[in-house]
């Protein structure tokens, strides 16, 4: 079981880090938008997949420790978002902090909800 997880994990991981280097040739500012993009699309694909396990078991165990616990936890970068956060607040810049807070957070919830309202 912990090699699937693994397995999800990696490619979670590669996932993420191809998106972050597209985002950082595709936007420029201060936006950490390759951060922010993972973790809408994460939220999205954590909200769907919980949807089709609630629809009925459309989801195994062995499928949601793949994809849920691998890739979405392989994929999406919290830590690295707080981490973020705090460099924008000890550079003083509170403008773009409570930008990004704000917005991470209410597309975050929109796409968990857009993901379950997806497969209910």
């Amino acid at each position: 079981m912990m090699l699937i997880a693994g397995a999800g994990g990696f490619l979670g991981t590669c996932g993420r880090f191809l998106i972050n280097r597209w985002a950082t040739c595709a936007f420029q500012g201060g936006l950490p938008m390759g951060t922010f993009i993972v973790n809408v699309i994460g939220c999205f694909l954590v909200g769907a997949l919980f949807g089709l396990m609630e629809r009925g078991n459309m989801l195994s165990a062995t499928q949601s420790l793949l994809f849920i616990t691998g890739f979405c936890g392989g994929f999406t970068t919290f830590s690295t978002f707080a981490n973020e956060m705090w460099m924008m607040v000890s550079k003083g810049d509170w403008g773009t902090f409570t930008l990004y807070l704000a917005a991470s957070i209410l597309c975050g919830i929109l796409a968990v909800w857009s993901g379950r309202a997806l497969f209910r």
